[in-house]
């Protein structure tokens, strides 16, 4: 006896199924009237059949009704197609199925607000809204097989190698890890509050107290951050990491494979460069403008200030008076045209600055090489030369500048660099480069100029106690991420194991011993019970995928995402509560103040 709804899936049959009775299930993916003859495109999760129904078939009143994407179930037979109708896209291209038989198991009511076939562009809003039909569309579809499948060879590369994993808790204490807490009511205690987890950072440092050793685990974390193209504004998955008895390079050398073996698989056959340089935090910043280095683009920018100190460019050698000020240069091998320079000026007066000064060289009139520029003629020809020999640049490059404090002007030098990057075809957009950047700073200064963690708080200084009795803005911590074509894919650290160290760690910060107690009591009562030195980190699973699937949107690869706005269209969340759980909570909402 039949199956109820199939036989096949609508990627199995081929050539050597002709002649035999089927039963398909699926979706109408498209519908093709020719002249009497239905074609008719059936889709399910696997794949595509194609199935006609002339008007000799009792089937054929039936099938005139249906239309993109009702659900239907076919009986009919297989037969092979015409050699010059065969269609070589996909797997079942050599056959067709001639229907006897149709029943219709959900149909479509009215227009739909999203058509699958063909992809047409859609408003984001509207495609969240109606995302399990966005879903139905192959890209995404594949996207999420493409996520599916990152999850299991991640899993199954960690076990392979010597990992456990292990569950934490999903509700828990509120920690400050950097991000706003998600803050969940009890009702059994009113006026507490739980949080959702950022992340399970206090749990796997207390299974390594525990005794347990090299955890892993896909983990849900809960944030409440502004959005980007590349981040969720409320959850996203990462692959957690952590072992005892360790020291940095060990765990580079546990995690590398796993990365490396993971883009090898999914990549789509581009280069996955095997050389992980490890780049200091300060030096990336200089050389790249960013902490997560893009490193596919060969250009280093470098400091030139004393090319500029004292020179006869007074802009620049003005602002070189001020203490913490200096002159970043970006090289541009190949832009040796007014018109490009022009250009990159315009670059940067849009993100925010005056514009950046350059020098070109070319050919001159009688033949040799020369400077061309307002600010190759005010600097002269000997200190011009001395920036063109440190940056080893050539006829037909140029170099762009840009002066002040660091921090003012590194994020734009650092975008400009990837433009002239793009903009001269630098950039090897067939690899996946990746980095470690190490030796990040303990602390920095907030917007108020308070001292602040700038990184993940529970990290050991590198110095351990000693090097807290100075200035903490010196201070280096055990901190690494692990950079790749731009984007920051995993980030962690050696933690700091020691009760007395992470105290002092936290005081720096403005937290007093009892404010540790409260917030971290776990932690630090365990940490009196004899903890390992440990470390570990942890990779961001939608990013990963991202970058895999091609997209620089991370809500292509996630299945159900929140908006930008952080909200769920689909599910209309957040929604308000009813009066009786706010009663059973003991919460009052309060108008929002103007």
């Amino acid at each position: 006896m039949m199956h109820a709804y199939r036989s096949h899936t609508c990627a199995d049959l081929s050539a050597a199924d002709a002649g035999k009775d089927v039963r398909l299930s699926g979706w109408v993916h498209r519908v093709r009237d020719h002249g009497g003859v239905l074609f008719i495109d059936l889709r399910d999760h696997y794949g595509i059949t194609q199935v006609l129904c002339d008007g000799d078939s009792p089937a054929f009143a039936a099938l005139e009704k249906v239309r993109a994407e009702w659900v239907i179930r076919i009986d009919g037979s297989v037969k092979l197609r015409d050699e010059s109708l065969i269609n070589p896209k996909i797997p079942t291209g050599e056959i067709e199925v001639y229907v006897r038989d149709v029943e219709v198991l959900g149909a479509v009511e009215g227009d739909l607000p999203v058509q699958v076939f063909g992809e047409p562009e859609y408003p984001e809003e509207t495609r969240l809204t109606y995302r399990f039909l966005d879903l139905r569309r192959e890209s995404l579809h594949n996207n999420m097989m493409l996520r599916s499948n990152v999850v299991r060879s991640l899993r199954n590369r960690m076990w392979d190698t010597g990992f456990t994993e292990y569950q934490t808790p999903i509700i828990t204490a509120s920690s400050p890890e950097g991000a706003r807490d998600f803050l969940v009511p009890s009702r059994l205690h009113p006026g507490k509050f739980y949080a959702l987890p950022q992340a399970p950072q206090q749990f796997k440092q207390l299974i390594m107290v525990a005794g347990f050793d090299r955890y892993f685990q896909i983990a849900p974390c809960f944030r409440d951050e502004d959005p980007r193209a590349d981040r969720s504004p409320t959850d996203f998955y990462q692959l957690d990491i952590e072992m005892s008895f360790v020291e940095q390079e060990e765990v580079f050398a546990a995690v590398q494979p796993v990365i490396q073996g993971l883009f090898e698989e999914f990549g789509g056959g581009k280069r996955v460069d095997p050389e992980w340089p490890r780049i200091a935090y300060k030096d990336a910043m200089l050389w790249y403008g960013s902490d997560k280095p893009d490193l596919r683009n060969p250009i280093k920018m470098a400091d030139v200030s004393e090319h500029f100190r004292g020179s006869g460019f007074g802009i620049f050698a003005k602002l070189l008076e001020n203490e913490g000020t200096e002159v970043r240069a970006i090289p541009a091998p190949t832009g040796g045209s007014r018109k490009f320079c022009d250009r990159m000026n315009a670059f940067a007066q849009q993100n925010g600055l005056p514009g950046m000064g350059y020098i070109f060289w070319r050919k001159g009139e009688a033949g040799a090489m020369e400077a061309a520029g307002p600010i190759a003629k005010a600097l002269g020809p000997e200190r011009t030369e001395a920036i063109r020999a440190q940056l080893d640049l050539n006829e037909g490059d140029a170099v762009f500048f840009l002066g002040g404090k660091a921090e003012q002007f590194e994020g734009v030098a650092g975008r400009a660099r990837n433009e002239i990057g793009r903009e001269l075809g630098l950039t090897d957009t067939d690899s996946f480069r990746f980095a470690w950047v190490v030796d990040f700073p303990m602390y920095e200064k907030d917007d108020e100029g308070r001292i602040d963690f700038s990184h993940n708080p529970f990290s050991m200084p590198q110095g351990g106690l000693d090097a807290l009795m100075g200035d903490p803005l010196e201070v280096l911590a055990y901190q690494y991420d692990l950079a790749c074509n731009g984007y920051e894919l995993v980030s962690g650290g050696i933690r700091n194991h020691r009760p007395d160290i992470m105290f002092k760690a936290f005081e720096l910060a403005g937290y007093p011993k009892e404010e540790v107690e409260k917030r971290f009591g776990g932690m630090v009562k365990a940490f009196r019970f004899g903890a390992p030195p440990h470390g570990g980190c942890a990779a961001g699973i939608d990013r990963i995928v991202m970058l895999l699937a091609d997209t620089a949107n991370i809500r292509e690869v996630i299945m159900f995402p929140m908006n930008q706005r952080a909200e769920d269209l689909m599910m209309g969340a957040p929604s308000e509560p009813t009066n009786e759980q706010l009663r059973e909570l003991r919460l009052r909402v309060l108008p929002k103040e103007d």
